[in-house]
C-alpha cells in the first residue's frame, strides 16, 4: 500500500519563510552563549538569508512566477 503524502498549499513564499526562519535562527542564537551550537544557529541564519537572496537572481521583476505570486 502507498503512503499518502501530506500535500498543503503554502500562503507564503519560499523566500518569506527563508527569511522568516533566518530571523527565528538569529533570535535563538542571541540568547546563547558562544559555542558551537551558537554559530550553527547563525549559520544556519546566513545560508537561509542567501538562499532567499538568490530568488531575486532567478526571477527578475518582469517575470511573473508560476502561481502568480
Amino acid at each position: 500500500m502507498a503512503v499518502k503524502r501530506n500535500r498543503k498549499r503554502q500562503t507564503t513564499s519560499l523566500q518569506e519563510r527563508l527569511l522568516a526562519a533566518a530571523d527565528i535562527a538569529r533570535e535563538r542564537a542571541r540568547r546563547m552563549p558562544a559555542g558551537t551550537a551558537r554559530d550553527m544557529l547563525l549559520r544556519s541564519a546566513k545560508q537561509n538569508e542567501m538562499a532567499s537572496s538568490l530568488t531575486d537572481w532567478l526571477y527578475p521583476s518582469g517575470i511573473q512566477r508560476r502561481g502568480g505570486r
